[in-house]
């Protein structure tokens, strides 16, 4: 089992392998019992949120590591790819901007501001 570290850091590589633009790595360890980290990037277009989330699944299953799930690659405008302590939100930006999710779950999240 690959350390979350080594796990993250095969992400990355993979999305910028793809071009994936405006990275973001929120730990909410804490914040969530679902996960402890979540990479959120950008796709241009479908096309390329389907390319990000494909280069994802098989950086990690190269690397022994098969996602326990993965949803929305077949329309690419928003592709989840769950990894257990590393979930990967790969979305068109409109989508991103929509649904906020750094502001959800961030340093000014509610949940972080009240500290539970």
């Amino acid at each position: 089992m690959l350390e979350i570290e080594e796990l993250k850091k095969i992400v990355i590589e993979a999305i910028e392998d793809v071009k994936g633009i405006n990275l973001s790595v929120l730990d909410v360890k804490g914040k969530t019992s679902v996960t402890d980290l979540m990479i959120i990037v950008s796709g241009n277009t479908s096309r390329q949120v389907r390319a990000i989330a494909n280069s994802v699944i098989m950086a990690v299953k190269k690397n022994g590591h098969p996602p326990l799930g993965a949803e929305g690659e077949e329309y690419g405008e928003w592709a989840l790819v769950d990894l257990g302590d590393i979930i990967v939100h790969i979305m068109q930006p409109s989508i991103r901007d929509f649904y906020n999710l750094e502001k959800l779950w961030g340093e000014d999240s509610p949940v972080a501001a009240d500290g539970s």
